[in-house]
């Protein structure tokens, strides 16, 4: 039974999801905001319930700081590998080629969050144990306006680059007709679908930890990683298709940091044992330092520019995304302990 509800809470996210990104970029024409700053923003961040979801009810309902990290560190991994995914779906010639400054700008700032999560985590549990109100962590706090830095800097950069053409924006919905007050209140709903799906999932995966006797960390990291990525995927692809290429990246970098800057930040609001990076192992570490590869793939892939392609249309960086996830999940298996 376990396996059908991670399966019901798999088609959940996917159909709320897909729902979410056409009535967000609905809004978003409607309302005139740029596509490429709703990439980042909106929908990374709409994209992201599942994992606020997830963390919030792991720390509350399960009390498991584990599956929240490491659903958030393993969501930082798929979303890149998503990368290499829209690769593939992109027949035009390698997808990070097409890529402008200001995603190359994203993806640094997504890197540079990545990481000082990481080295925050691992002073948590050796150095540093700072808490506001004895239970919240300072360490959270700083990734949480490090992310509000980032977007400041996103949206400045943006804002001067404003005059620039548009060429991969997304094509807008089908309903172009549909009123903004309808389109909203649809949105709402699928968001409410998204996040209800996201709660269940914290449940299902520490019984899957039971059930499998991995570890809460290697569960997060895996299965609610994939699970609570689906959004993202089901976007992007979507996106790629369309040839709204910046959407489609743009949805990834945005939702990595959205999982650093503010996912951790609320999930330590709700867990009352102790700052949650104390309380999580300091196994995820080796999760973000993969991510924090294969972000440096992503920027080396969109300002180098490599010529050697494996196949047409797949660029090297797309395999070399692939196989770092691989190394990625075979190396956590092996170091995960039974729970």
């Amino acid at each position: 039974m376990v396996w059908i509800q991670f399966a019901v809470c798999l088609a959940i996210i996917v159909l709320a999801g897909t729902k979410l990104a056409k009535y967000g970029d609905l809004i978003a024409e409607k309302t005139g905001l740029g596509r490429v700053w709703i990439g980042v923003v909106l929908l990374a961040t709409i994209t992201s319930l599942p994992e606020l979801a997830t963390g919030i009810s792991s720390v509350t309902l399960v009390g498991e700081p584990d599956l929240a990290i490491g659903d958030l560190f393993g969501s930082n991994l798929i979303n890149l590998v998503i990368i290499a995914i829209i690769d593939l779906v992109y027949r035009s010639g390698p997808a990070l080629h097409y890529m402008s400054t200001g995603i190359t700008l994203g993806a640094a700032l997504s890197l540079f969050l990545i990481a000082a999560a990481a080295t925050f985590l691992y002073l948590a549990q050796n150095l540093l144990t700072l808490t506001i109100f004895g239970r919240i962590g300072i360490l959270s706090l700083i990734l949480f306006l490090l992310y509000l830095l980032a977007q400041y800097m996103i949206f400045r950069f943006q804002s001067a680059k404003s005059a620039d053409a548009q060429g991969n924006e997304i094509v807008p919905a089908n309903d172009h007709h549909m009123s903004l007050k309808r389109a909203v209140t649809l949105f709402v709903v699928a968001a409410i679908a998204t996040a209800g799906a996201g709660i269940w999932l914290a449940p299902v995966g520490d019984q899957i930890s039971q059930v499998t006797g991995l570890s809460a960390s290697f569960v997060g990291t895996l299965f609610l990683a994939i699970c609570t990525s689906a959004p993202e995927i089901v976007v992007s692809i979507s996106a790629a298709r369309l040839g709204a290429l910046e959407m489609a990246v743009g949805n990834m970098v945005g939702s990595n940091l959205f999982n650093m800057g503010v996912v951790i930040f609320i999930a330590d609001l709700f867990y009352a044992a102790a700052p949650i990076l104390q309380g999580a192992e300091v196994y995820h570490v080796i999760t973000a330092l993969f991510a924090v590869l294969m972000s440096s793939i992503v920027i080396i892939g969109i300002v180098f520019r490599p010529r050697f392609w494996l196949r047409i249309w797949v660029g090297v960086d797309t395999v070399a995304l692939a196989l770092l996830y691989f190394a990625a999940m075979t190396t956590l298996y092996f170091l995960s302990k039974p729970a």
